[in-house]
């Protein structure tokens, strides 16, 4: 086959697809199925490091997602040329001594997978890594998604099938990939079952009220690097018998009766600038043993300097959970009550209240900055992402109807988080904590903004909100919030699905 293939074609074609059977038997002699963390570490020794704190520390060819070089058979229509990859992959999966791994993604009984993952044994580094992000398959589980990742394959390409649930990787060696080669399918099927993948990661907030202890679940929506690692993983100086423990990082699944996550074995955390004194609990993890490094400075003589961006500012570490104080035992949410959607926008406050259509309006904008986790070159940039979440297969307008939908079957409190700055006012960690707090014990004083169409915080505990004020930092802030409205306004129009309701609420 040569040139554009039609849908229908497209289709036939992927059904032809059976990864059971064109895949290796994992008791093949070329493949070495499930070795042992050591052996792993034992395959990669010319590629390792090893850091003051005995942990393995890996550099990449490739230091962020390939993005622009991934294509789904859902979203984009396959050439010959692109079948040609996936069918090449597939015949040299049989001739490469491969390392296979079966992992869960999410614990949930209806909402859990197996995930195959096969690597070249030269770079059992990424199967270590990935390994240690998932709970292990139980046994005799047979897989429900698949990936191939060839990182020595000259041309770069991630082609995805999603129906069948296939992933090949070809020609980098970006751990990262391996990771959201199976979070993607997670959040495919969720939506296909009703509910809606999130970019998110989420807490439990213990709290004292005058019945006793209440529980308030809050979830984040945001882009890689923006804070959601930072802000669930901190424990909100709380004191016993109050907490704040992490249920999941990155990936969730959202649905009216749970927030899945997907998770359970550990955290893949960003690591420029980590601090031990603003980020204590993943300082600590990140500088475990059990930990794993890719990309981050470290010396011949092992010393480690996460302030060191010569590599990457995309430096990462695996963590266990079962290394973070602050990570409870479970992964997922009795339910949603409270989403924030974190920006950097500076014409942002910190925090505002939205309406449900609001909310889907804010789902919608995904209002950001580039990191370098998605494109290094254009980190810092402002940006646009549908949901914070650039690994959506299918229509992104029925994600924002999607979303509406699920909000008014959980009741839930729809926020925008601004951990960036208002104006050159910069918004501390320490400011941000106090927000969330005070919004789980619904403390936060609120009045309503005629300029801005939401809710704004008058008062907030703990923290001097008076120095947030949008006009007072910021020249002509009524010209650039009608300039900001007409951008979103034309942003929205070109989503031919989203809903007219959805639309008009644009803030």
């Amino acid at each position: 086959m040569s040139g554009d293939a039609t849908p229908g074609e497209t289709i036939e074609r992927a059904r032809s697809v059976d990864p059971e059977s064109e895949f290796p038997d994992p008791a093949s002699e070329t493949v070495l199925y499930e070795p042992s963390f050591e052996e792993l570490r034992a395959f990669s020794k010319p590629l390792e490091t090893t850091t003051e704190y005995g942990s393995p520390s890996y550099v990449s060819q490739f230091r962020s997602r390939s993005s622009e070089r991934t294509k789904n058979a859902v979203d984009h229509t396959f050439t010959g040329e692109d079948w040609d990859l996936i069918d090449r992959a597939l015949s040299a999966a049989g001739t490469t001594e491969l390392v296979c791994f079966d992992r869960m993604v999410g614990r949930h009984p209806e909402h859990a997978y197996c995930c195959r993952l096969f690597v070249p044994k030269e770079y059992g580094r990424i199967a270590l890594a990935w390994a240690k992000l998932l709970d292990p398959a139980p046994d005799g589980h047979e897989p429900d998604f698949y990936t191939l990742q060839l990182p020595d394959t000259e041309e770069t390409a991630i082609r995805v099938l999603p129906e069948e649930g296939l992933t090949v990787v070809l020609g980098s060696d970006y751990t990262g990939e391996a990771k959201k080669s199976f979070l993607r399918l997670f959040m495919y099927r969720a939506k296909q079952r009703g509910g809606l993948g999130l970019h998110a990661g989420t807490k439990r907030l213990t709290l004292e009220d005058d019945d006793g202890l209440s529980e308030v679940y809050q979830a984040f929506l945001g882009l890689s690097g923006t804070g959601k690692s930072t802000l669930t993983g901190h424990g909100c100086w709380l004191d016993s018998p109050e907490s704040a423990v992490m249920l999941q990082d990155d990936v969730c699944a959202l649905f009216p009766d749970t927030l899945a996550g997907s998770e359970g074995g550990g955290l893949y955390i960003k690591t420029i600038g980590l601090d031990a004194e603003e980020q204590p609990a993943l300082y600590r993890a990140a500088t475990r043993p059990d930990a794993v490094l890719e990309n981050v400075a470290v010396a011949e003589d092992g010393t480690v300097d996460f302030d060191d961006g010569s590599l990457t500012t995309n430096g990462r570490a695996v963590i266990r959970r079962d290394d973070l104080p602050s990570a409870a035992p479970e992964i997922d949410c009795d339910r949603a009550d409270q989403v924030f959607f974190i920006t950097r926008n500076p014409l942002m406050p910190p925090i505002a209240r939205l309406s449900p259509e609001q909310a889907a309006v804010a789902f919608m904008l995904g209002e950001s900055v580039e990191t370098s986790a998605g494109d290094p070159d254009r980190a810092g940039e402002s940006i646009r992402v549908v949901g914070t979440n650039p690994f959506i297969v299918g229509p992104e307008g029925e994600e924002g109807n999607r979303f509406a939908d699920l909000i008014d079957e959980t009741d839930a409190e729809c926020f925008v988080l601004n951990t960036g700055s208002v104006g050159s006012q910069e918004i501390g960690v320490e400011d941000t904590i106090a927000i969330l707090t005070a919004a789980a014990r619904d403390e936060i004083e609120w009045t309503h903004d005629d300029q801005l169409g939401f809710e704004v915080p008058q008062r907030v505990p703990e923290m001097a909100i008076e120095e947030f004020r949008l006009a007072e930092n910021h020249d002509a802030y009524g010209e650039k919030l009608a300039a900001l409205r007409e951008e979103r306004r034309e942003y929205l129009a070109a989503f031919d699905t989203l809903r007219d309701e959805i639309r008009e609420a644009v803030y």
